[in-house]
């Protein structure tokens, strides 16, 4: 279901279908990103709330956009965009949003988590696509990087020296470790 669409990409027909179920699942994962966010955004009470407020606003406005750059690629590719909320969710990469999460330092460390999380998809997605002789596909999780590991930087700026800052600093490295093919 993947490729539907003629595309003249100068690519073979099996590397693009790879590349579209690759940004189909970073659709998937950028969309689910988006609405956790705004969950941490609508939910957020405490300390430091109108910087944390906006600060989860802007991220899920990144991941947003993301999520249409990743839909773009798939169709000039040939591909499908499975965009919808359901396949989202059936298709991310994230695990479900902590709803015990209130106080801002638990908001930070879920949104720390799935940003890392995602921030690995994407590394996946730029080592698949160079391998596949696809550097307009690379460049583009080059740049999506960029923006998601500023934004993890952010979060994770939020913790430094609080008691959630010290489990933080253990779940996204764990993260990287278990999703590395060095490991």
């Amino acid at each position: 279901m993947s490729m539907k669409f003629p595309s003249h990409i100068n690519l073979p027909r099996e590397a693009r279908a790879e590349l579209v179920e690759l940004l189909n699942t970073c659709l998937a994962t950028s969309i689910d990103l988006h609405w956790q966010a705004k969950q941490a955004h609508w939910n957020i009470r405490g300390r430091d709330f109108i910087s944390r407020h906006e600060l989860f606003d802007e991220v899920a406005d990144h991941v947003r956009k993301q999520a249409d750059e990743f839909a773009e690629r798939a169709g000039a590719l040939g591909g499908y965009a499975q965009g919808t909320i359901r396949l989202a969710a059936k298709n991310s990469e994230l695990e479900e949003y902590d709803l015990s999460a209130v106080n801002g330092d638990d908001h930070i460390r879920v949104l720390v988590e799935r940003v890392a999380t995602y921030a690995s998809t994407i590394r996946e997605g730029i080592q698949r696509a160079g391998d596949l002789n696809d550097p307009v596909t690379e460049d583009l999780f080059t740049q999506t990087l960029s923006v998601v590991e500023q934004d993890l930087w952010f979060l994770e700026s939020h913790l430094y020296g609080s008691a959630a800052g010290a489990r933080a600093e253990v779940a996204p490295s764990a993260i990287l470790e278990e999703r590395s093919p060095n490991a």
